[in-house]
């Protein structure tokens, strides 16, 4: 416990900063125990563990020993639930916390995803350098449109594509916590192979295109979508879109799948040359590294 009180430490004092209050505390095995995961977003506190382990009976002591909400997801259950609460004070109600500045909403009670991925924070940080005023970002199966608000910040157009409609509502809310005018940009909902055939016979172009899809989906035709077969494709029909001098980031967190074949698929698939680069995940990420990011510029 005492070990693992002075690598949280340590880490809030790397990576907390009045700018970045969401970061991993304790990263299963990479941190000395295996299974369990802390993340703080905004002073509260996450536990994931899998399925339905109990948390050591210390645990909670020590995140709740200043009365912080603790709460408890279980990873890899049947049945994908919001996380449960454990001790602390409560944080049932969507709060806000930052990242780099950039102001986003997360909710512990909207179920098993809360409402961003901390493992895409260098790649926000990114994508908001390489954009401008004057250009535009697709991002794709965007979930809350993290992607979208930091590039809108850069002063960029965008637009958010997802199939759900709760998530781009959420995505608007996240433009609206930052002074953004949602009017002033896209959102699409539908499946990402359909609006990329869609902007391709309307010449839409795109300066930078953000493909992160789920490691596996069926859309409503029965079609079967696989990371480890099928992003070569997603990516050819992407690169169809981007204007010249354009980027795509391509991701996956498909464990099986290691980053040189991941990078191999996608440049056999490209209708033309482009500049690969890899980017690990952020430092608070200690375990087995597993999200693949694949920067390729044209």
């Amino acid at each position: 416990m005492e070990s693992l009180a002075i690598t949280a430490s340590q880490r809030r004092s790397t990576i907390r900063t009045n700018d970045t209050d969401a970061l991993r505390l304790v990263d299963g095995a990479g941190d000395g125990i295996p299974g369990i995961i802390v993340e703080e977003f905004a002073g509260r506190m996450l536990v994931s563990t899998p399925g339905a382990t109990n948390m050591p009976v210390w645990l909670p002591r020590w995140l709740g020993s200043e009365n912080r909400p603790v709460y408890q997801k279980m990873l890899d259950a049947r049945e994908k639930q919001s996380p449960e609460w454990r001790c602390g004070g409560r944080a049932d109600e969507p709060f806000e916390i930052r990242e780099n500045g950039v102001r986003f909403e997360v909710s512990f009670a909207a179920g098993y995803s809360q409402g961003i991925f901390l493992d895409q924070r260098d790649n926000r940080a990114e994508a908001r350098r390489r954009m401008a005023p004057g250009m535009k970002l697709l991002n794709t199966f965007a979930y809350t449109g993290g992607f979208s608000v930091c590039a809108a910040i850069a002063g960029a157009e965008t637009t958010t594509l997802d199939l759900s409609q709760p998530s781009l509502d959420w995505a608007r809310r996240n433009f609206t916590r930052n002074g953004l005018d949602p009017a002033r940009h896209h959102f699409c909902k539908g499946d990402t192979f359909h609006w990329l055939a869609r902007f391709a016979r309307q010449k839409r172009r795109f300066d930078g295109i953000v493909l992160d899809p789920p490691t596996f989906s069926r859309d409503h035709r029965g079609r079967v979508f696989r990371v480890e077969t099928d992003f070569g494709e997603l990516a050819a029909l992407a690169a169809g879109v981007l204007a010249p001098g354009g980027w795509l980031l391509c991701c996956t967190n498909f464990r099986k799948l290691a980053p040189m074949q991941f990078e191999r698929q996608i440049l056999a698939a490209l209708p033309r040359p482009a500049a690969a680069s890899h980017r690990p995940m952020p430092p608070d990420f200690t375990d087995r590294p597993y999200l693949k990011s694949l920067w390729l510029q044209f």
